[in-house]
């Protein structure tokens, strides 16, 4: 509970901070993403095999964190451990192969998001990706973001 000055209904209350975050905000780092993934799935033979192997990963996770943190609307920590828990249940996913998951791998967009095989360096550069996410989100955009619940304004313009 943070005091942002605002006296709400009663003049009391003390205002509940929220993550609001700004689609625009987080656009650019989304962009920047996916334009730094997608090579590494679309011309893997141009680049080097550590980015090959590691950075789309790596990215994608950081991009699961970004789309769970605008989504969900909860704490850099909570959205940290959701998007950690989907990377992980996707890529434990990746041990079953009945036809229809096959079918849903056979699309080229799917099979970006779902992945073909299980490794356990996927959910190293998942946990490290998703934690740079998290630190950028906290230490930048959060509290760019920040909005009382209360006046519903942005309550830190002055700080």
């Amino acid at each position: 509970m943070i005091d942002c000055g605002c006296k709400g209904e009663v003049g009391t209350k003390q205002a509940q901070l929220r993550p609001r975050r700004r689609l625009l905000l987080y656009l650019p780092f989304t962009a920047l993403i996916i334009a730094l993934g997608l090579p590494a799935r679309l011309v893997p033979k141009l680049l080097p095999p550590w980015y090959v192997a590691y950075a789309g990963d790596f990215l994608w996770a950081m991009l699961l964190y970004f789309v769970c943190a605008l989504t969900l609307r909860r704490s850099a920590k909570q959205t940290f451990c959701i998007a950690l828990i989907i990377a992980c249940l996707i890529e434990v996913s990746q041990l079953f192969h009945p036809p229809w998951l096959e079918y849903l791998r056979s699309v080229r967009p799917l099979a970006f998001v779902l992945g073909f095989s299980f490794l356990w360096s996927d959910i190293a550069a998942y946990t490290l990706g998703i934690a740079l996410a998290a630190a950028i989100d906290r230490a930048f955009l959060s509290r760019l973001n920040t909005t009382c619940s209360i006046c519903f304004f942005n309550c830190f313009d002055r700080i």
